[in-house]
């Protein structure tokens, strides 16, 4: 999705509890492996977001804490939406690589934050977008690094090769 449609539907949705559910719902039925953890959209402007995470029993490991998966499911969908919320619509991005940092067991709802740097030029680029995810403490459980390619898409690819024609 553009980056400019996803910021104008959560700028309709943020000023109701009902529209942010609605938001965070219609997220998880766009991209449903990330829905698998239901993440619930706390802020989002380009190149910042937030996303929580229930601690429930679909998402826990048998160590009675959320699973390291299920962590790396929140930080990447954070990380989406702070970058792709940033970009133009002639660009787009695609996850190559994810890192993670597990600094402590996580349990209790999770709030990952994250803040991205968005590319300003339009040519393929790697981009790391990190995710701190913090518990009801404050304390941070884990560090999310994702690495996203980011460049044009095709459309602008065919415009920009139809001028140098």
């Amino acid at each position: 999705m553009q980056g400019d449609v996803l910021l104008g539907r959560w700028n309709k949705a943020k000023g109701s509890k009902l529209g942010r559910f609605l938001f965070s719902r219609a997220l998880g039925l766009a991209v449903p492996y990330s829905g698998s953890i239901r993440p619930q959209v706390l802020e989002l402007e380009a190149g910042r977001a937030a996303v929580a995470m229930a601690d429930r029993r679909r998402v826990r490991n048998h160590l009675r804490s959320i699973h390291a998966i299920a962590l790396v499911n929140l930080g990447e969908v954070s990380s989406g939406l702070a970058l792709l919320a940033g970009l133009p619509s002639t660009m787009r991005g695609i996850v190559k690589g994810l890192e993670i940092d597990y600094l402590k067991k996580a349990r209790g709802r999770l709030v990952a934050h994250c803040s991205a740097d968005i590319p300003e030029t339009a040519v393929s680029q790697q981009v790391t977008v990190t995710a701190h995810i913090m518990d009801p403490q404050g304390d941070e459980v884990a560090t999310v690094r994702v690495h996203w390619l980011v460049g044009p898409t095709k459309e602008a690819q065919a415009t920009s090769k139809g001028d140098n024609q």
